[in-house]
């Protein structure tokens, strides 16, 4: 049996998959299992993972509309018994292109908002969406539709996999630095996504850059800064703010730059998939959030610490196709509000936990529906 797990949205999305994937592989483990990807970090992120047969990479942002349909119709005849939209998924297009890979089983979430305008009932078996739920739990609950007889247990961490070739370039990128006896390597993340204004969740680069002053000071500590190639200037941002003591990351692939994390004894990042390659490697995180829900997207299976102010206006996003806006009209003070000293403090009580302190075990994600399985999406929700 041919199963597609199709995780476009990004690579936060694709990681947080994997515990729904080990937990399908170990109940079923005849399914052969591919997976289709639209960034090439999350297509070199789970090239490597061992239960993956094969990653397919298709940009839908960028070629003509005939392209992308001829890729799909190659898909289409790979005659897939079942396919599977991760979480979270309501945007038509995702569905649509789901639809026309054609295969008879097509599992999808029903959404609390834009349900019926993102084509959701063009799925053939659906799970309601429940606020309530972490990521992870809610690809676990849709996995549970291709077993519904198999014991539901609690999902396990998110899963990294790297190469000897990736360890190797980490020991040499330290070893060039002189870092590989640091006494405390701290990772900075002041990016985020840039889809539908969410540049504006980003903590103020030059808070980063106090807060790496403070630690180097106080901890000898020495700062890793991370992010993507459209986040050079961001990057040399927080290092110009730090007084060019920064080791600003750049040029690495997405498994090195995962190894790099992976030696660090401490992350800090917004909300972002780096944030996530930190939950995967287990190293220690804390992570800003503003306008989005920690509940839905926290570090998962991984010690961890959420800085927010909690406004009653927040969390204010929620999954949509609509930009990021404040509409409270502050400004975005959900994220601007957060001090130095504040997240500070949350560094300090994780650095002062035993070094990579065991996570606390994750709850069963509940059932809906019975086994959390519904004939199709229904137009409306």
């Amino acid at each position: 049996m041919q199963i597609l797990i199709i995780a476009l949205s990004g690579v936060g999305d694709a990681l947080l998959c994997t515990p729904a994937l080990r937990w399908l592989k170990t109940v079923r483990p005849e399914l052969a299992v591919d997976v289709l990807v639209m960034f090439k970090s999350a297509q070199h992120l789970l090239e490597t993972h061992p239960l993956v047969r094969e990653v397919l990479y298709r940009d839908f942002l960028n070629g003509g509309l005939a392209d992308r349909l001829r890729f799909v119709a190659e898909l289409r005849r790979r005659r897939y018994d079942a396919s599977l939209l991760v979480y979270p998924a309501n945007r038509l297009e995702y569905n649509a292109i789901q639809f026309l890979i054609g295969a008879p089983v097509r599992l999808g979430h029903r959404y609390l908002h834009c349900n019926a305008s993102s084509l959701t009932w063009l799925n053939t078996r659906t799970v309601l969406e429940d606020n309530a739920l972490h990521n992870v739990e809610e690809n676990l609950r849709l996995a549970r539709c291709l077993a519904p007889d198999a014991a539901p247990a609690p999902p396990g961490p998110l899963e990294l996999h790297l190469t000897a070739a990736d360890d190797e370039f980490v020991d040499r990128w330290l070893a060039e630095r002189q870092l590989q006896a640091a006494p405390l390597l701290i990772g900075f993340h002041p990016g985020t996504a840039r889809f539908k204004n969410h540049v504006r969740r980003r903590w103020p680069p030059e808070r980063f850059a106090e807060l790496g002053l403070r630690l180097q000071a106080r901890r000898d500590a020495r700062i890793l800064i991370f992010g993507g190639p459209d986040e050079e200037p961001l990057k040399a941002e927080v290092q110009t703010g730090m007084q060019g003591h920064g080791f600003v990351v750049s040029g690495t692939t997405m498994r090195q730059t995962a190894g790099l994390i992976r030696r660090c004894r401490l992350m800090v990042s917004n909300d972002s998939s780096l944030m996530h390659t930190a939950a995967a490697a287990q190293t220690p995180c804390v992570a800003i959030f503003g306008p989005t829900n920690p509940v839905f997207v926290k570090p998962f299976h991984a010690p961890h610490r959420i800085v927010s102010l909690h406004l009653p206006c927040s969390p204010c996003f929620y999954y949509s196709k609509r930009p990021l806006t404040c509409f409270a009209r502050l400004d975005y003070l959900c994220i601007r509000g957060i001090t130095v000293d504040r997240v500070q403090q949350e560094v300090e009580q994780l650095l002062a936990a035993p070094d990579r302190p065991a996570a606390a075990p994750a709850a069963p994600a509940r059932p809906a529906d019975g086994v959390g399985c519904a004939p199709g999406g229904g137009p409306n929700g």
